[in-house]
């Protein structure tokens, strides 16, 4: 038995390949849930409902869907040209403190839309810069940034309480350590009245959008593909690599910190150490499920944002534990490995 590389990977595999991840990786969760005494298609149905089952279900899904479909395409923007950045968390949430800075009273005095358009600039400056540090480190010294945007996390984690315990501290918080709040102003609409579902969900697709035209219709994302591809074929023909991988940084960290001015100005207003429950990390689930695609990373966030939902009304319903939504992202991921890892590989006698 040998594995032997295909020489041509077919869209139906393509295509075919994530759903068999999901089926698998739901399978395996639904072991996990005999053992807890429940039959996982109780459970499985109690999820969707909880996800779908109203038009506040719905608005809740599609409102944690939003910063997880920002955070998948920053995920898959860098994996795409072999920049892994591990560190979508520590992007989100320094996007998310500038833009609580930003727009708590410096923008008050030009027009909403100037003054929202330039909060979620600032964001996505933020969240750039963050993560051209480790580009930079990897193409001067070759420091593997998978380590450097890991480590980074933590690292903006603590500044957030710093600041918020320091210069940015809510003064009427009492004593809650929150930050000072986005003016209400410049705040986003709601979309469906009487739910939290803002339009920073549209922002959302529209980036989804924008990255696809970028990724297959302009010479920058074929750069970016060759680079990802074959590293010395690209050089070879005369891509500039630092200059490639320097633009996928920035990218990649601008959607980052899009994702973390959308949570603040859409949801909560203001920023705590609590506010991401692992939305840079769960992007990266969201990037592998969507293959990398842009278009992809839309259906495969939703279907993230639901497990979640969901399992909140599972748990209740059931007594299955809400963990089983860790279990099941987790378990997606590994699946989705070994479905690539087949799409590309045949095994041969």
């Amino acid at each position: 038995m040998r594995l032997e590389r295909r020489t041509y990977v077919s869209t139906k595999l393509v295509i075919v390949a994530p759903i068999l991840a999901i089926l698998a990786s739901l399978s395996l969760s639904g072991i996990l849930i005999i053992l807890a005494g429940v039959n996982p298609v109780i459970a499985y149905f109690e999820i969707v409902k909880g996800a779908f089952g109203s038009k506040l279900a719905i608005t809740e899904t599609l409102t944690r869907a939003s910063p997880l479909i920002l955070t998948g395409l920053a995920a898959a923007v860098a994996f795409r040209a072999r920049l892994w950045n591990i560190g979508g968390e520590g992007q989100f949430y320094i996007g998310a403190l500038v833009a609580a800075a930003v727009g708590n009273n410096l923008l008050l005095g030009l027009p909403v839309v100037i003054s929202m358009t330039l909060i979620m600039l600032s964001a996505m400056i933020a969240g750039a810069v963050l993560l051209a540090g480790p580009a930079l480190l990897r193409l001067r010294f070759g420091i593997d940034e998978v380590v450097t945007t890991l480590l980074l996390n933590f690292i903006i984690i603590l500044f957030v309480g710093l600041m918020i315990e320091g210069p940015l501290k809510d003064p009427f918080a009492f004593g809650w350590p929150q930050s000072v709040p986005v003016d209400r102003s410049l705040r986003f609409a709601d979309l469906v009245p009487s739910s939290r579902l803002h339009n920073g969900f549209l922002i959302s697709i529209f980036a989804a959008f924008s990255i696809w035209i970028v990724v297959t219709r302009t010479v920058f994302g074929l750069k970016a593909r060759a680079t990802g591809f074959t590293p010395q074929a690209a050089a070879f023909s005369g891509i500039s690599l630092s200059k490639t991988i320097m633009g996928v940084a920035l990218i990649s960290g601008s959607l980052a910190g899009l994702a973390g001015a959308i949570e603040v100005m859409g949801v909560t207003g203001y920023v705590t150490t609590t506010l991401s429950p692992g939305f840079g990390y769960a992007g990266i689930v969201v990037a592998m499920l969507a293959a990398l695609h842009p278009g992809g990373v839309i259906a495969s966030a939703i279907f993230i944002a639901s497990i979640f939902v969901g399992a909140d009304a599972m748990s209740r319903a059931t007594g299955v534990p809400s963990f089983i939504a860790d279990v099941i992202m987790s378990l997606s991921l590994l699946t989705m490995l070994i479905a690539i890892f087949f799409t590309n590989y045949r095994i041969r006698r």
